[in-house]
């Protein structure tokens, strides 16, 4: 079976925004108008075609990302639709690691919100061009030039408007396209389907030629040629002017402006044009660099069919019906089914089975997949979200991606020994599928302990436990993923020696104990010379300091940022072993630590509260008694936004809080945002709590 599209047909994007800007509803339409539904899934329905998780269904937000192929215009459209809760932002980024391209939209009531900033970020962070597409502009308040204003002040992105509203409000009918210099007037009869080109209502028609100017201003700047004729006198035609816009969105130079309602079924068309006109093909955004799995030295595949055959694995779903399911990125190459490929990243071998095109959760069978496509594959053993599958004989590992650490825990007890099975079944299936989800054993008590990235998160972990795979537990309470540090160096010679009765132990080390650079973790290194610790016991060492590590002296927290540096040491002919070294340094790393000044770190959160005015005073003093520090607050539309950095500790419940004092009118975001030293007056609490 040959290609169906050509590559540089082939539009990979990504719909992100904030939690309820209408991320979903503007996919469910796209759908719709490209021929993929043949009704229209409503989110508040629970009806939406793209979450088809119970959960999602119920909450009506977006949990895992679903992937869906469409076609407009000749070209491929490979969907991703992510979640905009902050507690899944590890959907996002995995998202935006192997696309080409974004959608941002935004609520056109509420413009840039602090999920917008954090997918803004990671858009950055991974070269996204993107455009914009401000939607919802039908509510009340709505307001597309503020929005575009938000977008210089609050990401520092370059907005160029390629259209504006005719209207707002209810009053919203359609906008001007600035490239055709026509307005775009829908039918509301036909679910949007049909829509007239009129000429330019007369009292828009400045405000068009203004932002028109703006828009050709911009787009010149690409072309040297295009500078020279706008110099004299010329504009660029429209056919020029979009190529000069894909140019500068391809460049990253300045991110396009769109907007509609994608609810009332206004806007959804152009913006299907923007994604094949503006964003990149695979072709576009050219190789990718990986390392050569057998030399170790950087390589690069090309997006081609000829090339040697790579993927990514990006995404990892159980299926109740198909097993598990590996969402991948093909990069270079071409793979069939029945192919044997190998996971580079493991180093283990893997078959193709099952080959799935995917839309939401309906899938079909294919064959063969070829550069630039994004499927799925059933059946695959031994593979992780961020590995490479590849030629066996060229084998190459693609970038890795990176995942945040955990910020909250919780402990779960099966109530019977079925669910005890159950229970650790389930969780290593979920925590393969999300790697920003982590599971562990408590020592001292054997309870099992969740780890996430937020109360939410952890709910809808605990819910799918419950549901989908039937376990009956008891839940405890949320914890505060804390950490512990060192604040000044520390020597330590320590000798361990058990000489009385049966086999003797002996092992002296001598340590360096210092912080290391924030964000760095648990260095070890060995600079012992002359064998003073012979070469077989460096081992018993490192592992004797991960022991401690791992839990600390404080309070039983993991120990982040610190080096340790093995400088010297003795050693007996007969008594000396792996075990007595492990001990030896086990309790120099302890007492390194005390003397070292050890301290406790917790999780701040950077909260965002927006709230009526009459309650500016209530939020403020209220989070001033979580130990919070106000960092700022401004006007959005008639409600004020209040921004602070919180203990993540201080800020259990508060949901139930802010409702109860504004009277369900405030609503606030929360992410994390680094660790600092806790107090010791709360660390003297936190001690005497977990010690």
């Amino acid at each position: 079976m040959a290609r169906s599209h050509p590559i540089d047909r082939y539009r990979n994007f990504g719909i992100m925004a904030h939690i309820d800007a209408g991320k979903t509803t503007t996919t469910e339409r796209i759908l719709f108008y490209t021929g993929k539904s043949h009704k229209i899934g409503e989110v508040h329905d629970g009806a939406a075609t793209m979450d088809w998780m119970t959960q999602e269904q119920e909450r009506g937000i977006t949990i895992t990302s679903a992937a869906t192929t469409c076609l407009w215009r000749d070209h491929r459209l490979n969907i991703i639709d992510t979640p905009g809760h902050v507690d899944f932002t590890i959907e996002v980024e995995r998202s935006l690691r192997v696309l080409d391209g974004a959608v941002c939209v935004l609520d056109g009531n509420q413009g840039v919100e602090p999920q917008t900033e954090t997918v803004w970020r990671q858009a950055d962070k991974y070269d996204v061009p993107r455009v914009v597409f401000v939607n919802k502009m039908d509510k009340i308040g709505a307001d597309f030039y503020r929005c575009v204003q938000d977008i210089i002040d609050r990401v520092a992105g370059k907005p160029v408007c390629l259209q504006i509203p005719i209207g707002a409000e209810s009053d919203f009918a359609g906008v001007i396209d600035l490239i055709k210099m026509k307005a775009i007037v829908w039918n509301g009869e036909a679910l949007g389907a049909s829509f007239d080109e009129k000429e330019i209502p007369a009292d828009l028609a400045d405000k068009a030629v203004e932002y028109r100017s703006k828009l050709i201003e911009a787009a010149v700047e690409m072309d040297d040629a295009a500078m020279e004729a706008y110099l004299e006198g010329t504009e660029p035609d429209a056919e020029t002017l979009r190529r000069l816009v894909r140019t500068a969105v391809q460049r990253r130079a300045f991110h396009p402006v769109l907007c509609g309602s994608a609810f009332k079924n206004k806007g959804v068309q152009p913006l299907l044009d923007a994604v094949v006109d503006f964003l990149p093909s695979p072709v576009d955004r050219g190789e990718i660099k990986g390392i050569d799995f057998k030399t170790e030295e950087e390589t690069v595949r090309h997006p081609t069919d000829e090339d040697p055959f790579s993927m990514l694995a990006f995404k990892i779903m159980d299926d109740p019906f198909v097993g598990t399911i590996t969402f991948c990125r093909v990069y270079s190459g071409k793979v069939e089914t029945g192919q044997g490929v190998i996971n580079s990243t493991r180093d283990k071998k893997e078959r193709v089975g099952r080959m799935l095109l995917m839309h939401a959760n309906n899938r079909e069978d294919i064959k063969e997949a070829f550069a630039g496509d994004i499927v799925a594959l059933a059946g695959l053993k031994d593979v992780r979200t961020g590995d490479t599958l590849c030629d066996p004989i060229k084998p190459v590992i693609l970038e890795r991606m990176e995942f945040p650490e955990p910020v909250i825990t919780i402990a779960i007890e099966p109530k019977s020994k079925a669910d005890q099975e159950k229970l650790g079944l389930a969780l290593s299936k979920l925590a393969n599928e999300d790697p920003s989800f982590r599971v562990s054993t408590d020592q001292e008590s054997g309870q099992t302990i969740l780890k996430g990235m937020g109360e939410l998160h952890l709910d809808i972990k605990v819910d799918i436990l419950k549901r989908t795979y039937k376990v009956d537990a008891n839940i405890g309470a949320p914890q505060v993923a804390y950490r512990e540090t060192l604040t000044k160096k520390a020597e330590i010679d320590y000798t361990h020696k058990k000489q009385t009765g049966g086999t003797g132990q002996f092992a002296r080390v001598k340590l360096v104990i210092e912080p290391n650079e924030t964000g760095k973790g648990f260095e070890f290194e060995s600079k012992v010379v002359g064998g003073s610790v012979p070469k077989e016991y460096i081992p018993g060492v490192e592992k004797g300091l991960n022991s401690v590590i791992g839990s600390g002296v404080l309070a039983g927290f993991p120990v982040v940022d610190v080096k340790v540096t093995l400088i010297d040491g003795a050693f007996h002919e007969v008594d000396s072993s792996a075990l007595a070294f492990e001990i030896a340094s086990r309790a120099a790393l302890r007492e390194g630590l005390q003397k070292g000044g050890s301290v406790l770190l917790e999780p701040i959160m950077k909260v965002e509260v927006v709230t009526p005015e009459d309650y500016t005073g209530s939020v403020i003093g209220d989070l001033n008694s979580r130990r919070g520090q106000i960092q700022g607050q401004d006007m959005r539309g008639n409600a004020v936004v209040v921004n602070a950095m919180v203990p993540l500790a201080n800020m259990f419940g508060y949901v139930n809080q802010l409702r109860s004092f504004s009277q369900g009118r405030a609503n606030y975001t929360m992410q994390f945002d680094h660790y600092e030293q806790v107090p010791s007056a709360v660390a003297a609490e936190v001690q005497a709590k977990y010690a």
